[in-house]
Order: structure tokens, then sequence, then C-alpha cells
């Protein structure tokens, strides 16, 4: 095989892409990227793409083990976007 013919894998992929390999909407990805709390994106010739170690690491800093963790997410201007849900009812006084 010769090297004009050997694939090369993609270092960047557009949103459409960079949404199936997340499993996600390309419209919920657009609205990650509009409020700040997506993957690291990048605008090369007015086009958005994203490199796949970004959405490979975004993702991991949402891993967990339960679903009663509570891991505190920051927006893009730092400022925390989750807070933690009270356990039991709360009695209004």
């Amino acid at each position: 095989m010769n090297s004009s013919s050997a694939r090369v894998t993609p270092r960047y992929v557009r949103t459409h892409d960079a949404a199936a390999y997340l499993g996600l909407s390309g419209r919920t990805l657009e609205k990650h990227r509009c409020t700040g709390t997506g993957p690291v994106f990048r605008k090369l010739g007015g086009r958005v793409v994203y490199a796949i170690e970004d959405l490979d690491a975004w993702a991991a800093e949402r891993a967990q083990k339960s679903t009663s963790e509570f891991v505190p997410q920051t927006d893009y201007r730092g400022i925390l976007s989750a807070r933690p849900k009270p356990h039991g009812r709360q009695r209004s006084e």
C-alpha cells in the first residue's frame, strides 16, 4: 500500500460527526456550544470543528459511578451551574 492511498484518521470533526461520536444530537451539541457547557471547539475557515481528544476529555469529565453522585459543573464563567438536590421532603415554613 502506498502512502497516497493510506487512510488518515480525522483529527477534527464537524458538529454532526462530533454529536454522533458522543451519542448526542447535533442540536444538543450546538446548545452546549452556545451556553459554554460543551466540549472545546475551534473555528477553522468559518466552520466549527471539534478535536477527537477534546470530545473524549469532555465525556470523561462527566463520568459518574452512580446516579446519586453529585459532581458540580461550572459554566463558561466559572459559576456553578448545578446544585445538589436536598434529600427527603423539605418543609416550607
